[in-house]
């Protein structure tokens, strides 16, 4: 639907913001701030008021509480349309993200994540999803963590090194959907292969699993095999292990050799007493053809499937670094760090949202830059994002800086663990 101008979408009652907000069920915010006792905690800043301030600036990739909370009273008409919010002033905004506890912003993306599967199932499944993903018929999980690197002097919770303090980010992502199904958020002391049993505790029988060598660990290999999952990775560079079957004889195309192995050292064939299968194959990496070495548990695939496969992996990798698109930190505290991480991963899940019920053709990147340059415009958003969304569509943007992006090895927050799952629960 357009008006008659063609490069503009139909007019709305409601700006962008609103629209986006609206999203989230009415009631759903007061009752997650009553459940974490927030609400106890609010006087003339509302939970609701603060959901939308961290959305606000996540949105708008703003660079400080001064950036927010000037943008925020300026439009403080157009604000309180969305349910009655106000703007913050610095000190409420920094004291909420300071004691609000981060719990309501994890468990709210999960009831909003639960909301919009029942409301459109497909889009949860993942069923619409990418056709690599659909022909092996099975959910494909990707598993990685990123690392955000934070200023050491002004958070001690995070600090693992001397001089520099980092956070971690533990995801397991769901390749058809592309949508998160369970997080970790921690600070960057813990090894990748000691979360890995909590990151893939909720993988069912049957399921793909995909990470990179950060996560292997024997045992854990073992259980998965156990449980019917099958998994890919990449072997570390001083595994030991001996041939026992080649499944081919020479080169064949891209796969150097595929073979069925078993490992050498007594300490490692009683974590993982059973055959795995080696595959080696040239990949192209940034345009060039490298040697990688793949493992997996499954027999039957054919070995480019199986490099596929681990190639599918980089796309987590493209999530921390461009997608989720997390900007700068508006506190220093775990629990102001942990709450702006969950709040981002929520406004993606929205977005996410809108790029399914308009058919997206472009890329993720193209869709925030858009929505981010016209918050305040009262549009009809899904005639927007159709507008600007279709193959033939035709949108010039200035990418965003290489600086927002270079700060996203993302790993965040606190002195405790918060771990959640898509079911909802949550564990300290």
């Amino acid at each position: 639907m357009k008006n008659k101008n063609n490069n503009v979408p139909a007019a709305s009652k409601m700006n962008l913001l609103r629209q986006i907000c609206n999203l989230i069920p009415e009631f759903l915010i007061s009752k997650i701030a009553r459940e974490t006792k927030v609400d106890e905690q609010a006087r003339t800043f509302s939970p609701l008021s603060h959901v939308v301030s961290l959305s606000y600036a996540q949105l708008t990739h703003s660079i400080g509480l001064n950036d927010v909370c000037d943008a925020l009273n300026l439009n403080s008409g157009p604000l309180s349309s969305i349910r009655g919010a106000t703007p913050p002033s610095r000190n409420n905004l920094s004291h909420a993200n300071k004691v609000r506890s981060a719990d309501m912003a994890q468990i709210l993306f999960w009831r909003v994540f639960e909301h919009l599967g029942d409301v459109s199932p497909r889009f949860v499944s993942g069923k619409a999803g990418k056709r690599f993903a659909r022909k092996f018929k099975r959910t494909i999980h990707l598993v990685d963590s990123t690392t955000i690197e934070l200023v050491a002097s002004c958070m001690d919770w995070a600090k693992h090194r001397r001089r520099k303090a980092a956070a971690n980010c533990h995801l397991r992502l769901d390749l058809q959907s592309f949508l998160p199904r369970f997080a970790i958020v921690d600070t960057a002391k813990h090894a990748d292969a000691r979360r890995a049993r909590e990151v893939c505790a909720g993988i069912k029988a049957g399921e793909i699993v995909i990470f990179d060598k950060a996560y292997v660990d024997f045992e854990h290999l073992a259980d998965l095999a156990m449980r019917e999952i099958f998994w890919v990775t990449r072997p570390k560079e001083n595994m030991s292990y001996e041939v026992v079957t080649k499944y081919q004889q020479g080169v064949q195309g891209k796969i150097l050799s595929d073979q069925l192995i078993k490992l050498k050292t007594p300490s490692s064939q009683e974590k993982y007493p059973e055959l795995m299968r080696r595959v080696v194959a040239l990949v192209e990496v940034d345009g060039k053809e490298v040697v990688m070495e793949f493992l997996t548990n499954n027999l039957e695939w054919s070995a480019q499937s199986i490099a596929d496969l681990y190639r599918a992996r980089w796309q987590i990798e493209v999530f921390f670094k461009q997608t989720l698109q997390l900007a700068d930190f508006l506190g220093t505290s775990a629990n102001a760090v942990r709450g702006q991480i969950w709040t981002a991963l929520l406004v993606y899940l929205l977005l996410r949202y809108l790029s399914y019920l308009s058919n997206w053709s472009h890329s993720f990147s193209r869709l925030f830059t858009i929505i981010r340059s016209s918050l305040w415009k009262k549009w009809d958003l899904m005639a927007l994002l159709r507008l600007y969304g279709t193959a033939d569509g035709h949108f010039r943007y200035g990418q965003p800086p290489a600086s927002l992006f270079s700060r996203i090895g993302l790993k965040p927050v606190g002195q405790h663990a918060l771990t959640v799952s898509s079911s909802g629960k949550w564990i300290m």
